[in-house]
């Protein structure tokens, strides 16, 4: 038997995946045409669980796409028009960075210390740049930024667009969609599914500027995925087997409020441990910018090699660290399909640790 995962993606998966896996196949789910009435009800029916469970505004659309990076290049083909101004603190802003300036070299970044959280106030932006992007769970690092702050800058920055990478916490924390125009994750960290499929979130007000800058040609140009959506069908042949699987997620999940009150619960009790611990610390020492999904505990090379080679003898796998934080930092996912039993079992592991 494979040792139990706590790695931040791909990551555990529902223990129920089981079982719809055979109803998909039963029901000939997996053979569906992605033109077909079947397929149509389907994703009408997940975009309504989606929009109940996650409580996203009826009038936002969920795309489906092939990754969630894959979104980076989206969202700067198709509504960027000028350029965008990225704010970021690890490895995986950064990339998006990187993509979005190789398509639009004027794009623009601030890059922000792990430990501290934007200061909305304090920033400066030109006014060319019409879209503003963010890391608000960075994998990396195990950074957030909170809610709070992207209605902040939607506040002081009324006329740009804010898109908000969520790969690492939506479905695991509550997020104010309304805060932001764009949203986009993938499926195999929160979600607890296989990986193999994106999710892309766009308000009206992105959608008219998608129609403003009138991008096409592109398989993955937005406005020909949002002429197919608006027939409940998706502009390429599509994983049927991932959205039938995230309509039964979905569909079996507690409201988002719920499952906030309990990713919450969890992290706090991680966090003490780790706080009353001298062999371990916090990769991120600031708890308003540390993530509610991702811990990374930090140490010295040597033990974070020992550390890990504990936890596999005792049937556990620890996520490792990332980039530069590789050798000296673990990682733990804070996922909601990992069951109470599970999470125990980390949570008595490191206590083993003083």
């Amino acid at each position: 038997m494979a040792n139990l995962t706590f790695a931040p993606g791909p990551s555990k998966v529902y223990d129920k995946l089981n079982s719809y896996f055979q109803d998909a196949f039963q029901q000939g789910i997996l053979s569906a045409n992605h033109r077909s009435a079947v397929f149509m009800d389907l994703y009408r029916e997940t975009e309504r669980l989606f929009r109940e469970k996650l409580d996203v505004p009826s009038d936002y659309r969920l795309l489906f796409t092939s990754s969630a990076t894959e979104n980076w290049e989206i969202i700067t083909q198709s509504i960027v028009q000028n350029h965008s101004f990225h704010i970021y603190s690890g490895s995986f802003g950064k990339k998006w960075f990187g993509f979005a300036q190789h398509i639009i070299p004027a794009t623009q970044a601030f890059v922000l210390d792990k430990d501290r959280e934007i200061q909305v106030d304090e920033l400066t932006i030109h006014e060319s740049a019409d879209l503003i992007a963010i890391t608000q769970n960075e994998t990396s690092n195990a950074t957030q930024v909170r809610n709070e702050t992207i209605a902040a800058l939607g506040a002081r920055f009324p006329d740009k667009m804010i898109a908000v990478d969520t790969t690492s916490s939506m479905a695991g924390i509550y997020l104010d969609f309304r805060a932001a125009d764009i949203w986009y994750s993938s499926v195999q960290k929160c979600f607890g599914m296989p990986a193999g499929l994106g999710l892309l979130v766009v308000s009206p007000r992105a959608v008219e500027k998608v129609e403003a800058k009138g991008e096409r040609g592109r398989y993955n140009s937005l406005s020909f995925m949002l002429e197919n959506a608006d027939r409940y069908q998706t502009h390429y042949t599509p994983n049927v087997l991932a959205i039938y699987l995230l309509n039964r997620v979905l569909a079996d999940s507690p409201l988002i409020a719920q499952i906030q009150e309990k990713t919450e619960a969890r992290m706090q009790k991680l966090e003490a441990v780790v706080q009353a611990s001298q062999s371990l610390d916090f990769v991120v020492s600031n708890p308003a910018t540390r993530s509610r999904t991702v811990l990374g505990v930090s140490g010295a090379e040597s033990f974070i090699k020992e550390i890990k080679q504990a936890a596999e003898a005792n049937g556990m796998t620890l996520g490792g660290g990332y980039g530069p934080l590789k050798p000296t930092s673990f990682r733990i996912a804070n996922f909601p399909a990992i069951t109470d039993e599970e999470f125990e079992k980390i949570v008595n592991f490191l206590t083993t640790y003083p």
